[in-house]
């Protein structure tokens, strides 16, 4: 009953939130003149629009991985996807394809994320059986090492101007670039996370272990295939708009399975909503705390460290991996 409550109150207060965040700019709490200020306002908006698709996408993508590593301390980067997916929109920024095309960023994100996932996919099987738990975390923390090797190696040999656009990047910014393309983003994202939603049974199943779920009738191999894929596709489409921003997808799934239940059905709204909130929140903070905008990564790496450092402490166990 608690749990249904507490997912009431997630629905009922993330607009109040969001709304909040197009309230707050350096000025103080109040809404821009529409005669006046049209501009300021829907600066604010598209940024809330866009904290709140890559925040859902972040937080949903968290919920995944978290649910087929049965680990609460999983993220998208644990499989080296964010890390993959920022190497992809970095060729993109630095070889000129994405002052080019605006779909570019997301699209070179993508392909890199999946080629990635494969790639930890393939190291950690065994003669085509299924890889362990063991082994997909071991490889994608390897993978992960070796494309943030790649990049920084790009970043030291980019010119003045293309190191600056990609360090920026790196540190996280919702500035959009164009309307198109954060509706496309939005798309890809809700399609994303509707297929997650409706996966539930999949993933509930999967936390209680790949043997309890083949005997309850889950094609374990293709479930965890599929759900791998689409945490791929919405974490790539957040990384490749947004740049590297982490933490969200560490954070949020925790508080809303304290919250909600673990019960993926009510998990996974909550944590998309949750997600989203939670990101346009820190983007509000970074764009008034300070009389310099700082960007957002920053303010969820502050936030995030001393909670995963608290919540590793807490924990009596590595988690659920057996």
């Amino acid at each position: 009953m608690n749990s249904r409550r507490n997912f009431g109150w997630v629905i009922g207060l993330t607009p109040l939130l969001l709304a909040l965040c197009l309230l707050l700019g350096p000025s103080g709490i109040r809404l821009p003149d529409f005669q006046t200020e049209r501009e300021i306002l829907l600066l604010r908006l598209t940024r809330v629009i866009m904290g709140f698709v890559v925040g859902a996408a972040l937080s949903c993508a968290g919920v995944v991985f978290q649910a087929i590593l049965r680990n609460p301390l999983a993220e998208p980067y644990v499989l080296g996807v964010s890390s993959g997916a920022g190497l992809g929109a970095a060729l993109a920024i630095l070889t000129g394809f994405a002052a080019v095309n605006a779909f570019a960023l997301p699209l070179c994100a993508f392909v890199m994320a999946v080629l990635t996932l494969a790639i930890v996919y393939a190291l950690s099987s065994h003669r085509g059986a299924m890889p362990s738990l063991y082994g997909l975390i071991l490889s994608g923390v390897i993978v992960s090492a070796v494309c943030s090797s790649l990049l920084m190696f790009m970043v030291s040999a980019a010119s003045l101007e293309g190191m600056h656009n990609v360090l920026w990047w790196m540190l996280g910014d919702l500035d959009v670039a164009s309307l198109r393309l954060l509706g496309f983003s939005a798309v890809l994202v809700a399609a994303g996370c509707l297929a997650i939603w409706i996966m539930s049974r999949e993933l509930n199943a999967l936390t209680l272990g790949h043997h309890m779920a083949h005997h309850l009738g889950i094609r374990v191999k293709a479930s965890i295939v599929i759900a791998l894929l689409l945490a791929t596709l919405i974490s790539a489409t957040a990384v490749g708009v947004s740049g590297l921003i982490g933490f969200v997808g560490l954070i949020v799934p925790h508080i809303m399975r304290n919250l909600v239940g673990t019960d993926h059905r009510r998990l996974v709204p909550a944590a998309i909503l949750g997600g989203g909130a939670f990101l346009a929140a820190c983007d509000a903070l970074a764009r008034t705390v300070l009389s310099v905008e700082i960007p957002v990564g920053v303010v969820t790496a502050l936030l995030g460290g001393p909670f995963f450092l608290v919540l590793l402490k807490r924990r009596k166990t590595p988690g659920w991996i057996e």
